[in-house]
């Protein structure tokens, strides 16, 4: 059967950067399934998109949908039939709704029994026919952050669609969405191309896209904003400071891009180059140039949607809308200078940081404790230093330039205590404490930013419990789960060895004059979020039925539960696992809670028992040695050596013996073993 190529184009008003890869992406979902449920096999399927159009092709659609045999369950025999056999409403009911006779519906046996069944022959409706009925679903529900009406349409999308290019080998399907009738007439660029265009095929649409100065794939337009951005980046005695998610906005928000490289004074150098970079990418989403050693230069790089004949007009808009932004910036640079920052810490009084948890005063001394403990447990040496940078950790919140430009908190407190005379330790803290700003971003790098950066985190996730701020599967407005992770990063990556519930405890008892629940229940529910991140991280790098028995034998010092999971996936490669683990499961199977009762050699019967028990004498010992010292896969090397023992004696012992005393002398033995993994692994959960 030969196959066909579908095409679609939406052409609107200027869609925002940030909802497109998603529409995108969706649309390919969309398709994908209508096409499944319609029994369509497809090839190929491609999407492109610019501000002003989302583009969709799928190759190989046949043009006949192939026949199928249908077969549809109904009421069960007993409702189906009253007590003379005539049918009843519900088997009326269910001919009705399959468009048969009461008379063609047979019985199937099932396990619950007799029940109706219709089996149908369902002829292949025409492709074409059936792409009616999908693409304006396909338009419909495409799913966007934000989306509107407007005129007198009632039908909603992210801005106004002015045009459909829809065809199937060239025919336009036909379709309406609003008053948008379908057509196969797209449209250029809307300054440099603002003309119509036929359209017969893919390929076509593109060669014509580019004769009307638009690049529909965005692949194509960013690898030449890459490239162009480099090479002006260079012939402007620099390189391009690097910047993927920015490359990935501007990507977005053109159609022909065209690169625009502009200076500004070196005067505003004086001002801390994050600032300059934050003022640039945040609000013009203008690229930085910098020299070799990663220091700002006073140029920049702009991505224009059109070509101009004059650049040097383009040049100097952007140079002084750009002028005005960093004479805001220098402003605000100079006049927080004048205020000193354990000044501005007074002023955090008077800052709500949350209503339930009080003000950003309040915060800060509740994790400068915190902060303090984990320095006293962890590194003593930088105990002092780490209580003065959790004091002035939030103070830059109240400066201007922070206020003007909230990128920058962290950094700003950063350099204003090293213009007032602050060690470097003290001030690198505070910038490293909001680290890391996203999963996978860079962590801080001194013990003084890591011991604040958990300290903050920490009583904010406890702070969110103990109110009933939680998380939701939905929403997550505090951020706790980044927070979460980025705790767990932190000490993963430090190797900090802490206990993590206690420090939840520590925590909620700073709180406790805030709770409105009961400490221990919100100590349980963190610790469980806790635990639920961790799973999730460390999944990615061993087996879920490993995680899962470790995490269950204990979840308390992170970097031990960590190292738990990797001996017992290290041991699972091992030829024995298998047979080990089915012997100790059964263990556990026996035991269920355990008997907690010394062992008595004198109740022994067999000499398997007497063998296990020695057995155990010697090995637990040495095992328990080991799980002290955190040698975990050589403890579950020593532990296995019992697994002979352990079969004789299940081969010779009945276990749940007649005899009270003999039985529970039994399980008193099993449980030692049990005990023994049970600090490594819950081994009941490998599969």
């Amino acid at each position: 059967m030969s196959t066909k190529e579908l095409f679609l184009e939406i052409g609107c008003e200027e869609i925002p950067a940030g909802f497109i890869p998603r529409a995108t992406a969706e649309m390919k979902a969309i398709i994908t399934k209508e096409l499944a449920l319609a029994r369509l096999s497809f090839g190929e399927i491609k999407t492109m998109a610019t501000p002003r159009r989302l583009v969709l092709v799928v190759k190989g659609i046949p043009a006949l949908q192939p026949d199928a045999e249908i077969t549809a369950t109904g009421p069960s025999v007993k409702a189906a039939y009253d007590a003379d056999g005539k049918p009843t409403k519900a088997a009326e009911g269910f001919a009705r709704g399959q468009g048969v006779d009461v008379a063609e519906l047979q019985t199937i046996t099932t396990e619950k029994g007799e029940y109706l069944f219709v089996c149908k022959h369902a002829p292949g409706r025409p492709t074409f026919e059936l792409l009616t009925e999908i693409l304006p679903a396909l338009v419909t529900n495409i799913p966007f952050k934000k989306s509107m009406r407007w005129g007198s349409q009632d039908v909603r999308f992210a801005r106004p669609i002015h045009w459909i290019v829809a065809l199937y080998d060239g025919i336009i399907v036909p379709f309406s969405f609003g008053e948008i009738m379908s057509g196969k007439v797209s449209r250029g660029h809307r300054f440099m191309a603002n003309t119509t265009f036929p359209v017969n095929n893919f390929a076509h649409y593109l060669d014509e896209c580019e004769r009307h100065f638009v690049i529909p794939d965005p692949e194509k337009r960013k690898e030449i904003i890459r490239l162009e951005t480099h090479r002006v980046a260079v012939a402007a005695g620099g390189h391009l400071l690097p910047d993927e998610e920015l490359l990935e906005q501007v990507t977005y928000l053109v159609e022909y891009p065209s690169v625009v490289h502009g200076t500004f004074s070196p005067e505003f150098l004086k001002v801390p180059k994050e600032v300059l970079i934050t003022s640039m990418r945040s609000h013009q989403r203008y690229f930085s140039i910098v020299d070799a050693e990663g220091g700002l230069l006073p140029g920049f790089i702009t991505i224009n949607n059109t070509l101009t004949e004059d650049p040097s007009v383009v040049v100097k808009g952007n140079e002084r809308v750009l002028r005005a932004r960093l004479s805001d910036a220098r402003f605000f640079f100079e006049e927080d200078q004048k205020v000193r920052l354990d000044d501005r810490v007074e002023s955090l009084k008077k800052v709500v940081y949350q209503q339930m948890l009080g003000t950003s005063f309040e915060k800060m001394e509740r994790f400068r404790l915190l902060a303090e403990g984990l320095a006293e447990r962890l590194n003593p040496s930088v105990k002092s230093n780490t209580s003065r940078a959790a004091w002035l950790s939030k103070a830059d919140l109240v400066s201007g330039l922070v206020g003007e430009f909230p990128e920058v908190q962290g950094i700003m407190g950063r350099e204003y205590a090293l213009l007032e005379g602050e060690c470097s330790e003290v001030a690198v803290a505070i910038a490293e404490h909001y680290l890391p700003i996203q999963a996978g971003g860079a962590l801080p790098a001194s013990d003084c930013g890591c011991f604040v950066s958990i300290a903050d985190k920490m009583d904010t996730i406890c702070g969110c419990f103990g109110v009933g701020l939680i998380p939701t599967g939905a929403a997550d407005p505090y951020a706790l789960r980044r927070a979460t992770i980025g705790i767990i990063s932190i000490i993963l990556d430090k190797g900090y060895r802490l206990s993590l519930p206690s420090l939840i405890d520590e925590s909620l008892t700073l709180l406790s004059n805030k709770l409105n629940r009961p400490k221990a229940q919100v100590a349980v529910e963190v610790t469980e979020f806790f635990k639920g991140r961790f799973i999730n991280m460390i999944g990615n790098s061993f087996a879920p039925d490993v995680v899962d028995a470790a995490t269950s034998a204990g979840f308390d010092d992170l970097v031990d539960v960590r190292s738990r999971i990797a001996a017992v996936a290290e041991f699972k490669t091992r030829p024995d696992f298998e047979p080990l683990t089915i012997a100790f499961k059964r263990v556990g199977n026996i035991i269920k809670e355990g008997v907690d009762a010394p062992v008595d050699p004198a109740l022994f019967q067999d000499d398997a028992e007497a063998c296990l028990y020695q057995a155990i004498h010697v090995t637990k010992s040495s095992a328990d040695s080991l799980v002290a010292s955190g040698a975990w896969l050589e403890a579950l090397t020593e532990i296995a050596t019992l697994r002979g023992p352990v079969d004789h004696f299940f081969d010779k012992v009945m276990v749940m013996a007649e005899d009270p005393h003999i039985r529970a002398n039994r399980l008193a033995l099993l449980t030692v073993i049990a005990r023994m993994f049970g600090k490594i692994a819950d081994f009941s959960r490998i599969a």
